[in-house]
């Protein structure tokens, strides 16, 4: 018997054929010419203005600046509020409030200075307690350890406090007794309050009367010497020593 084989194909799907309109250019709805994109594109109709080579917003920003700001001086001392408090004060008016704050002022050499000052403003306050304590500053007899010559006991009010040098140990001391002893420049002590008191102001005043009994009087202090070349013909010199004319 003959095989006959019977091949079966899918019906197609019509193709659709566009129309062209036959209208005249100008008579249609797309008479108006080409559309424009605004901003899709640079250099087109739309593109921001002000780009140049580099383009975006504002065009190329100017490079930094070559030159540095001067570095500001080192003042010559370091100055640290240990308290500040609001104070009242009654008038016939009613009550008047104000800050008062106390300050340590320091060169970490030897020089050692407490003041107060008050004011509505805490940055007025702080500039009254500074000057204060630059008037009020004290040149103290350190070892060369760095360290307290000798025993000192004070008493301020209802603060008492003793400072001794201990042997290579560092700074043992809290409150304000701290910032004083690290603001004058001395190492290897140690402050023991012998009171129950933390009025910080108080603390401090003591501490720094224990540290007057080994400062330098009034006009003893040393003034740092000066270069020879910068000296005129018959001053004399100031130095740690004897005076030394110059001729």
């Amino acid at each position: 018997m003959e095989q006959t084989t019977v091949q079966t194909t899918k019906p197609t799907a019509p193709v659709a054929i566009a129309k062209t309109s036959s209208a005249p250019l100008g008579a249609g709805a797309d008479s108006r010419g080409p559309r424009r994109s605004f901003g899709s594109r640079a250099g087109g109709p739309g593109a921001r203005s002000g780009g140049g080579a580099a383009g975006g917003r504002g065009g190329a920003r100017g490079g930094r600046r070559d030159d540095k700001r001067a570095p500001r001086e080192k003042p010559e001392f370091e100055t640290k509020m240990i308290s500040i408090r609001r104070v009242t004060r009654v008038v016939s008016g009613g009550r008047r409030f104000s800050l008062s704050v106390a300050v340590i002022s320091g060169d970490r050499k030897g020089r050692i200075g407490i003041g107060t000052g008050k004011a509505l403003d805490t940055q007025v306050a702080i500039e009254k307690a500074g000057k204060a304590a630059r008037r009020n500053m004290m040149y103290l007899k350190i070892s060369k350890r760095g360290s307290l010559p000798f025993d000192v006991e004070a008493k301020f009010k209802s603060a008492e406090v003793s400072l001794r040098p201990n042997n290579g140990k560092g700074v043992i001391a809290g409150s304000s007794a701290r910032v004083i002893l690290a603001l004058a420049g001395l190492h290897d002590v140690t402050a023991k309050f012998n009171s129950g008191t933390k009025n910080k102001l108080n603390n401090a005043r003591a501490t720094m009367k224990a540290l007057s009994q080994i400062a330098y009087a009034r006009g003893e202090a040393p003034v740092p010497a000066t270069k020879v070349g910068e000296v005129k013909e018959g001053e004399i010199v100031a130095t740690t020593e004897t005076p030394v004319i110059v001729k």
